[in-house]
């Protein structure tokens, strides 16, 4: 599998030169890295020709690097049944910039998107319905960046005097603890039992 995926990766950069960043064969799997731009046209080439094939776009999904200047990466993960492989997709997208739909090219794109944009915030160009799918439509903010609070903004609860849910500020009810992280093992001298170890 990994000589397939490093024939690929040749086969692509000779045919994407002008919208391919970087390639790189990981675990046996190529992964290759694309200009925002030129993502339809990449997502097409890799769905319509003959030496590629991958017809089904099994998942998209973000990761958050909030140090990068671009602090999201959008990842497409392809399958190819006709070649049994599979390629990873990357981009690089910040907070405003939209990045372009794949609803076009394949349907399931529409729920992944809808997804990515429901859990980091990643903004998709000319997606047709780009609400939230996993949380609640008054949910603050974007669960899984990194910056986003432990405890989240607003907690949601039924309130039986009121008879519907009300939703209000997360209150704490107690302090944070201070936790000095000293392995039990490490902290004490005589173990429990020890005292049984001398008899005879």
């Amino acid at each position: 599998m990994t000589q397939a995926a490093i024939e690929l990766g040749e086969y692509l950069a000779a045919n994407l030169s002008q919208d391919l960043l970087e390639k790189q064969v990981v675990k046996d799997e190529l992964a290759i890295k694309v200009l925002p731009s030129a993502l339809p046209r990449v997502l097409a080439f890799l769905r319509d020709d003959s030496n590629c094939l991958f017809k089904q776009l099994m998942d998209i999904c973000g990761v958050d690097y909030p140090e990068r200047e671009k602090r999201f990466e959008v990842v497409y993960n392809l399958l190819s049944l006709k070649h049994n492989q599979r390629i990873r997709v990357k981009i690089d997208a910040d907070e405003a910039t939209p990045v372009p739909t794949a609803i076009g090219l394949f349907s399931s794109a529409n729920w992944w998107e809808r997804e990515a944009w429901d859990m980091y915030g990643i903004l998709f160009a000319d997606h047709p319905d780009l609400r939230r799918l996993l949380t609640d439509y008054t949910f603050e903010g974007h669960p899984l960046r990194k910056d986003f609070p432990l405890t989240g903004h607003v907690e949601a609860r039924y309130d039986d005097e009121q008879k519907r849910i009300v939703y209000e500020p997360v209150k704490l009810v107690q302090e944070f603890r201070s936790f000095d992280f000293l392995s039990p093992w490490e902290g004490m001298t005589n173990l429990p039992g020890d005292d049984k170890a001398g008899r005879s």
